[in-house]
Parts: C-alpha cells; structure tokens; sequence
C-alpha cells in the first residue's frame, strides 16, 4: 500500500464511507432494483470527498513532496477500493442467491433483475460510471462536487432502469437467468463489465490527472 492511498484511508476518509459498503447487502432484497446497492456505495465515497474539500484535503496533498498525478491516483485508489470491496460482497451475495437460494419463491417470483453475472457487471459499469463522471469531473475544478454528482445521479438511474427493463425484451430473458442457467452468456457479460470498468477507471484517471496538472491552487 503507497502513502498516498495510506494518506486517503487514514485522514480522508469518513466511517461513513466504509459503513455504506453494508449496501452491498441489498443484493438479497428480492421485489428490489438490486443495482441501487451500487448507487449508495458511491454515496458513501461522495461523503468522503465532501468531507476531504471542506478540510482542504487537496491543498494538504500537494504541499506534500509528490507530484500532483499522484494526488489524483491516489483518490482514484481509494475510491477503487471501496468500489471492489461492495463488489466481492456483492458477488459473494450472488454466489449465494445462485446456489443455495436459487429456487427459493421469494426470488422466482420477483419480477425484477435476478442476481447473476448480469447483474454483477451491470454493477461494474456504474462503477465504472461514477469514476467517469463523479471523480473526474471533480478533478476538473478540485474543489465543486454538486454538479459532477447530480449528474451521475441522472446518468445512474438511467442505466438501472434500462437494466431492469431489458430482461422483459422479448428474446432478452436470459439476462435475467436464475442459478446456472445461461452460465456462459451470463459470465461473457460479466466480462464485458470487467473490462468497461477497468477502461473507464483508466480513462478518468489519466484525463482527471491531465486536468488536475492545469489547476493553479
């Protein structure tokens, strides 16, 4: 672990932000838009970048002896930590609801998004989607965080309503898989989510670091 990343963990971050990896737990809410979990694991790293602006984290951390890049890594460590955290706990959840639970009434019932593969990459790319918009553009300005998570909001709820509405597409059910069934459209979809997350993360980062450099604090 580099100092920066100890830097985040141990001055920048509230409890709050950790306590909200909880959330992960809405994975086992049956009659619920299961991806809403991803959505209050970002509200929790949000309150730790409130938290970090109005203690003038960013100013604190370029006066230390590294370079201003850095400084932006280091946020987009700490917030791929959390993000990866609420994922294996969601995928462990998952796992779950595909073995144990998975002829269980309550879930065979529910007319919205099963837990799946889908569902576990759909969460990857709001993640992904809140590096993009959230965390990057703060690093547009270092400092403003309404407007950057306003619009993640909209562009959130957007694709968790997309989500839970394609797997009633004709021709479109196997999104919506229980157990095994579908397992290897499942996983190459669980995949793609990978890899969208992990460009998208990249991406925000390079262009937060390009724009970051051009900030006169």
């Amino acid at each position: 672990m580099n100092m920066l990343l100890k830097k985040e963990i141990r001055l920048s971050s509230m409890l709050l932000t950790w306590l909200f990896i909880g959330f992960a737990f809405m994975t086992l809410l049956p009659g619920y838009p299961i991806l809403c979990g991803v959505f209050f694991i970002t509200l929790g790293i949000y309150q730790s970048f409130q938290n970090a602006r109005e203690a003038n984290d960013i100013v604190y951390s370029v006066l230390m002896p590294v370079a201003k890049r850095d400084v932006v890594r280091g946020k987009f460590q700490f917030v791929s930590l959390i993000e990866l955290l609420g994922f294996a706990l969601m995928a462990l959840l998952t796992v779950l609801r595909m073995t144990l639970f998975q002829n269980a009434a309550v879930y065979r019932q529910n007319a919205l998004m099963n837990a799946n593969p889908f569902f576990l990459g759909m969460a990857l790319l709001l993640f992904g989607m809140f590096n993009v918009i959230f965390v990057g553009g703060f690093f547009k300005t270092a400092y403003k965080i309404g407007k950057p998570f306003v619009i993640y909001i909209v562009a959130a709820f957007l694709t968790i309503g997309a989500a839970e509405t394609l797997h009633h597409v004709p021709g479109l059910e196997a999104l919506n898989a229980f157990g095994f069934d579908h397992l290897v459209f499942q996983l190459s979809l669980l995949l793609l989510g990978a890899l969208l997350f992990i460009g998208m993360t990249v991406y925000a980062c390079r262009q937060a670091c390009a724009d970051f450099e051009k900030i006169d604090l």
